[in-house]
């Protein structure tokens, strides 16, 4: 299985219409548009399909298709990183313009 990240979606965009865009490459096991606590989107989804070879294909087909008047963002998604993963990045890279002002 292949988890495929779609970003810069309309903001009116649903699951069933995430699941149907996807559903020409291969079997989507699950499509789903992320919102926010108050039910509006956020503006991305993530999208699983059983076959990594379909997976392939509909990234390529998808990334930067025009939906609703938005270029899509269609890419695999990587894992989430933690606050501490991206903080210690964040210092690793400031850490001399820290000092300057210290």
């Amino acid at each position: 299985m292949t988890t495929i990240y779609v970003g810069n979606l309309p903001y009116g965009a649903t699951d069933d219409e995430l699941r149907r865009l996807f559903e020409p490459y291969g079997p989507v096991e699950s499509a789903s548009v992320a919102v926010q606590r108050n039910g509006r989107s956020r503006g991305f989804g993530l999208v699983v399909l059983t076959d990594p070879a379909a997976a392939s294909r509909a990234i390529s087909a998808l990334n930067g298709f025009e939906l609703e008047g938005r270029s899509l963002t269609v890419n695999e998604s990587r894992p989430r990183r933690s606050v501490r993963d991206r903080q210690e990045q964040w210092d690793t890279g400031h850490s001399s313009e820290r000092r300057r002002r210290h």
